[in-house]
Parts: C-alpha cells; structure tokens; sequence
C-alpha cells in the first residue's frame, strides 16, 4: 500500500455530487505542506483543481472548478477530501490524490512528490 489513496469516484449523471477522500499512511499529515487533488482525462495532461495548505488550511483551485470544488483536510484523521458538485461531463477524469513538502505552486503538479493511485469520476450527459 502506498502513503496515499484515494476513494469515492463513481459515475454519476451531470449535475451530480461526489465526495472523494485521501487518506494518508502517515504519523502526521504536517509531514506535508500542500496536499491536492488532481485529474486526468484521456489523451490529457494532468491538472491541479485544488488543493489545500495543510498548515493553514487555505485552499487553491483552479479556474475551471472554482464554485463547484471544495477541498477540506481533517488533522486527526489524515484525510483531505474533495467535495465536487454540479458535475459536469467534462470532469470526466482519473482523480489523483498528491502530497508536497514544497510550500510553492500549490496547483502544480511537477511539485508533487506522493500520488495515490487514482480513483475514476464519470460524468453522464
């Protein structure tokens, strides 16, 4: 098992909810400045849509999700979660779960060194 996974993809139909969660395999979550999240659809580049300062909880998100996406991070139970709402068809993607120790470019993500395995939102019209 990696430090990182992710849960809660599914294929919903547009204008849906998902609730994805990342769980760390870590003592602490602090082990890290950013954690986000991150997506790929075929044939795509991967591209931050959010992520979260874990010292101080400040989020960043991209502009294609911003209003749709909340991420959030519990401390005590080294999670970090992404609300997704209003889905739309072209959010169809793998989602990554990441880490960073780097407190810079939080949506970038040649910054991220830990990735989960993904977990897939499919989004019908």
């Amino acid at each position: 098992r990696g430090l990182l996974m992710e849960s809660g993809g599914g294929s919903v139909q547009a204008g849906g909810s998902l609730r994805l969660a990342c769980s760390a395999n870590v003592a602490s979550i602090y082990t890290y400045s950013f954690m986000g999240w991150f997506r790929q659809a075929p044939g795509k580049e991967r591209e931050g849509v959010a992520s979260i300062n874990i010292y101080h909880g400040n989020p960043y998100y991209s502009d294609s999700v911003k209003g749709r996406f909340t991420i959030s991070r519990d401390i005590a139970e080294k999670m970090v979660y992404l609300q997704i709402d209003s889905l739309q068809p072209d959010d169809t993607a793998m989602y990554y779960c990441a880490a960073s120790g780097r407190l810079e470019e939080p949506l970038n993500p040649e910054k991220y060194t830990q990735w989960g395995q993904g977990t897939q939102v499919t989004v019908s019209s």
